[in-house]
């Protein structure tokens, strides 16, 4: 039983459709309804249009099939109502949100769903050649709603108008008086069964070659990514390696000639040795400076991997609020699901979030609340939003936190946040903060998992 649940679970994992750029997937939607469903519609209400009002399609005006086409003409006007309608949002309407977009698509769906199921039960029931618009319409939807839930949903309907587009074509000859139980009848309404079990497994086969598709894309576009910063990573640790070797030698030379120096004339003046000494004692803080800035400068080697955005989040909150401590904080958490994952090393993206809710537990003296987000930003950006409850920050100070050296801690080395704006923008993000005096402080955090990582000197 466990396995069989494993099983499944893997399944669903492997079917679940990567997520998609929110702006780019509104953008593709809307260009595909204008430029090609549009017209194909806009050709086939012109067709019906003839066949419903121009075209007599039955010689009885008073048999059961002309009163299902009165009915189904009166439901007509209402479906060239709604497309019309969408057809001026999709050609007027240039920035639409794409919960909007799915939302009107779906409705469209279900109108095309209706009139299939009407057109169906007037033209022979389940032997009718509607019943390859069925497929045609599946794909569409599977193309045009990427979340799992309502194309599926949405598709089983359109499956299930056809089977009651297959009923309404039983009452009608059961209307009419047509003798049911011939076998030439009772094998018409066999047909529909099997028919709408092809229509189920077309609607499934579509979204999980569209989700594979998709995974297919998104796997060899991150393999890119990875090759290309793994690359540049290997470059700076290189450069960061010889620059550390050739500042270090001459300053362990100038170190040992200080000593020599100080050795040589521990009986003379004693301003010469107060000289020596300040020597040594700036040689050895350029040394211990370096060594913090190699650190700060983050371009050790180092593995490129593929970071879940709230497995990050929990295990920094952890690092820095760790259970046993029992902090007086109280932390809230609000992530998004199905975030892109991060391609970055895991060291800089956890230092990054570590020194910001470092600098929020000490600001608020180990007491308040933290309020940590995660959510879909311009583009296929994540941004990761930490809101405290501290003092806040003086508004002359705010332009100069993320300075190198700048703290307004008496033990703090100044460090911190110049790490965080650092290692953020080496991989082309940014990051912002909000603060006001007794008000806390938030800061803004947005990396944009598929733009190639900068360099920065």
């Amino acid at each position: 039983m466990f396995s069989s649940w494993s099983a499944v679970q893997k399944l669903t994992r492997l079917l679940d459709a990567p997520t998609e750029d929110p702006d780019q997937t509104a953008s593709r939607i809307q260009t595909v309804e204008r430029d090609i469903v549009l017209p194909i519609k806009g050709l086939l209400i012109i067709i019906l249009t003839y066949y419903f009002f121009y075209a007599e399609w039955f010689d009885n005006p008073t048999s059961p099939r002309n009163k299902a086409l009165f009915i189904i003409r009166n439901g007509f006007y209402v479906y060239v109502t709604v497309n019309i309608m969408a057809g001026v949002v999709f050609m007027w309407v240039r920035e639409i949100p794409l919960k909007w977009l799915e939302g009107l698509v779906f409705l469209i769906g279900i109108m095309d769903a209706l009139l299939l199921l009407g057109l169906t039960g007037l033209t022979d029931g389940s032997d009718s050649n509607l019943y390859w618009f069925f497929f045609a319409l599946i794909l569409h939807n599977a193309l045009a709603i990427p979340i799992m839930v309502p194309q599926l949903l949405l598709n089983i309907m359109i499956s299930f108008s056809y089977f009651g587009g297959a009923l309404i074509d039983h009452f009608i000859l059961d209307a009419t008086g047509v003798d049911l139980t011939t076998k030439n009848e009772e094998l018409r309404f066999q047909n529909p069964k099997d028919r709408l079990m092809v229509l189920l497994l077309w609607s499934a086969c579509c979204y999980g070659i569209k989700a594979l598709l998709e995974r297919q894309k998104r796997a060899e576009a991150e393999a890119t990514e990875f090759a290309v910063r793994q690359e540049r990573l290997h470059t700076a640790g290189r450069l960061a390696a010889e620059i550390a070797h050739k500042i270090k030698n001459p300053l362990g030379i100038i170190t040992n000639a200080a000593f020599c120096l100080q050795h040589a004339v521990r009986e003379g003046q004693s301003s010469v040795d107060e000289q020596i000494a300040i020597i040594r004692e700036e040689v050895e803080r350029a040394d211990r400076i370096l060594t913090e800035l190699m650190g700060y400068a983050q371009l050790a080697e180092g593995k490129v991997e593929k970071i879940d955005v709230r497995e990050a989040i929990d295990q920094a909150l952890n690092e820095v609020f760790p259970p046993a401590a029992k902090y007086a904080v109280t932390i809230k958490k609000n992530f998004l699901p199905s975030l892109p994952a991060l391609l970055m090393q895991r060291r800089h993206l956890s230092d990054v979030l570590v020194n910001i809710l470092q600098n929020a537990r000490e600001a608020m003296n180990g007491v308040g609340e933290i309020e940590v987000e995660a959510h879909f930003g311009r583009g296929d950006s994540v941004v990761i939003t930490v809101t405290d409850t501290g003092p806040g920050i003086p508004q002359d100070k705010i332009g100069k936190i993320f300075d190198a050296y700048f703290t307004t801690r008496a033990k703090g080395t100044g460090l911190g946040l110049a790490i965080v704006k650092h290692n953020t923008e080496m991989y082309g993000g940014t990051v912002q903060v909000q603060s006001e005096l007794g008000k806390g402080t938030r800061f803004i955090l947005e990396f944009p998992p598929r733009i190639l990582m900068k360099l920065t000197t």
